[in-house]
Formats: C-alpha cells, sequence, structure tokens
C-alpha cells in the first residue's frame, strides 16, 4: 500500500511538473528574439528568420517568484512520492520475505508441521 500511495504522489508531481512547464513556456513565449538570417536586411521584422536561442534563455533566478515556487514544489513532491515507492516496496519485499521463512523455515532446515491455532 506504501507503494501504490508514493507512485500516486509521484504521478501527481510529474503532471505538476508538465503544468509547470507548460506555464513558463506560455509565460516567457515573447522572450525569444529573432534575428534575419545573414546577409539579409529586411524591415519588418519577418516571422520566419532565424531564432536567436543564446537571447531566448530564461534564467531561474529571473523567473517570476510563483513559478519558480511551483517548480520547487513540484520537483521536491516527485523526490518526496520516488522515495516513498522505493521505501515502501523495499518494505514490501522484505516483509513477504520474512513471511516465506516463516512459513517453510530456514534454508536447510527441516519443515516444522506445527500448526497454531
Amino acid at each position: 500500500m506504501r507503494a501504490l500511495c508514493g507512485s500516486i504522489i509521484a504521478a501527481a508531481a510529474l503532471i505538476a511538473l508538465g503544468l509547470t512547464a507548460q506555464g513558463i513556456g506560455t509565460r516567457y513565449a515573447w522572450v525569444g528574439r529573432y534575428e534575419p538570417p545573414s546577409g539579409e536586411a529586411t524591415n519588418p521584422p519577418n516571422l520566419k528568420t532565424v531564432p536567436d536561442l543564446k537571447g531566448s534563455h530564461v534564467k531561474i533566478h529571473e523567473m517570476d517568484n510563483g513559478l519558480k515556487l511551483s517548480l520547487v514544489l513540484s520537483a521536491l513532491s516527485l523526490f518526496i512520492g520516488l522515495g516513498i515507492t522505493f521505501v515502501g516496496l523495499m518494505y514490501h519485499h522484505h516483509r513477504r520475505h520474512h513471511e516465506h521463512l516463516r512459513l517453510y523455515g530456514q534454508p536447510g532446515t527441516a519443515a516444522s508441521q506445527h500448526v497454531s491455532t
């Protein structure tokens, strides 16, 4: 059950990260600067020009505080969900191993036929 809850948390965090990425892309879509290809001079800005990728990056410290907060919280919840998932799976396998040992005895020894009521 722990692993299932952790995987649900991780899935929700991945959805939140996707929505955050969409929000960041929508908010900073205007940042992309376009320059005409070399050798061509156009007076009006042409939408079919080559993008200037060096000038279009937005660094995290330049982003809005709300977007930074949502990015950090969704990333933290993803790590927490993955941690709960893996710890829950490890505990599940550990518990099943001990149940197997209890049912069939220790390896190399005769199994007990004792039935408790």
